[in-house]
């Protein structure tokens, strides 16, 4: 006998939910294997950071969040597990060591019995004010920043324990003077005073003066051009904030030479007197960065790399330095 539904039960049973399929969970791979990293990139995300000078400052960034897939049979892992994870904590939490390690601990237990590893990482800008050199302008720097967190869970047969890494990458712009450049320079600068002067055997003051103030003092210039150093530091996971403005600090301080904002004809002045009483080539430059962190405690580990993208050449000069800790940070190409 056939039984007939009321138009009552017939919407009732309509508007039922129905289960949706999870292909990633029931469905086998075709080629089986584990993967080192699997998630997303290109997060758009408005992002704070917890700095160690500024405070909390707020930025505009992109994030890549991912875990690893150690087991072979299955299909895939839980991306919108990721996501959700990681657009909660942006809208509760700061950028800072611990709060980023309880971020991949929730990562993990999200796919417990997948995942051994997860990790995230986040590309920002941080904006600084800067003062100029001698006039009372100011003007802000964008310095582009990599904040790369991982956590591994700890491995019983194995006896490794759990760690977490957590690396601050900053690049700094600045200005570099041809040591070379200017010795030849200053060889054609002399030479053209001898010309000039040929015959006299006495010169005065004031005739020196009015020649070097004229055109003819700028018979030669050292060249100089725009160079960017990008160093890496390893952080504790411990630690409360993140020493982003700290780092950039004493990267501008090695160098003497960072690139300026707003300027006056006094601030380009002693522009070109800090070149000038800074010259150096790529290797001077990694030597002074490298010099500068290695006395700096919160720093585990670090590498650098510097470019001067030169202005004699189509090609650009490069090094690279690291702290030197055994099996630890190396800056390579």
């Amino acid at each position: 006998m056939n039984s007939i539904l009321s138009p009552v039960e017939t919407q009732k049973t309509a508007s039922e939910p129905k289960v949706m399929p999870d292909v990633a969970a029931t469905e086998r791979p075709q080629v089986t294997g584990a993967l080192d990293w699997v998630g997303m990139a290109g997060i758009a995300l408005p992002l704070r950071i917890q700095d160690s000078l500024q405070g909390e400052k707020l930025c505009q960034g992109q994030a890549q969040t991912y875990v690893s897939l150690d087991q072979p049979e299955t299909k895939g892992i839980h991306m919108s597990r990721l996501y959700l994870l990681l657009e909660e904590f942006c809208q509760q939490q700061a950028l800072q060591p611990q709060a980023l390690q309880t971020l991949l601990q929730q990562q993990l237990i999200s796919h417990e019995g997948l995942s051994e590893q997860s990790g995230i990482r986040f590309n920002f800008d941080l904006y600084l004010q800067r003062s100029a050199l001698k006039s009372d302008s100011s003007g802000w720097k964008a310095y582009p920043i990599t904040l790369k967190v991982k956590q591994k869970t700890a491995q019983p047969e194995t006896g490794e324990s759990a760690a977490t890494e957590i690396e601050l990458t900053v690049t700094v712009a600045y200005s570099s003077t041809c040591p070379c450049s200017a010795s030849l320079s200053r060889q054609l600068l002399e030479q053209a005073m001898q010309d000039a002067f040929a015959g006299q055997e006495q010169v005065s003051k004031s005739e020196l003066s009015e020649w070097l103030l004229s055109k003819q003092g700028s018979i030669a210039t050292p060249r100089s051009q725009r160079s960017l150093a990008t160093v890496t530091v390893r952080l504790d996971a411990q630690l409360q904030t993140l020493p982003v403005t700290e780092l950039i600090d004493q990267i501008e301080g090695a160098l003497q030479t960072p690139v300026q904002t707003a300027v006056k004809r006094q601030d380009e002045q002693e522009f070109a007197r800090l070149n000038g009483q800074n010259l150096m080539f790529c290797e001077d430059a990694a030597r002074r960065i490298r010099q500068g962190l290695l006395n700096q405690e919160i720093y585990q580990d670090f590498c650098l790399k510097v470019e001067h993208l030169e202005s004699l050449h189509a090609h650009d000069a490069v090094a690279f330095a690291s702290k030197g800790v055994k099996g630890g940070l190396r800056a390579d190409f």
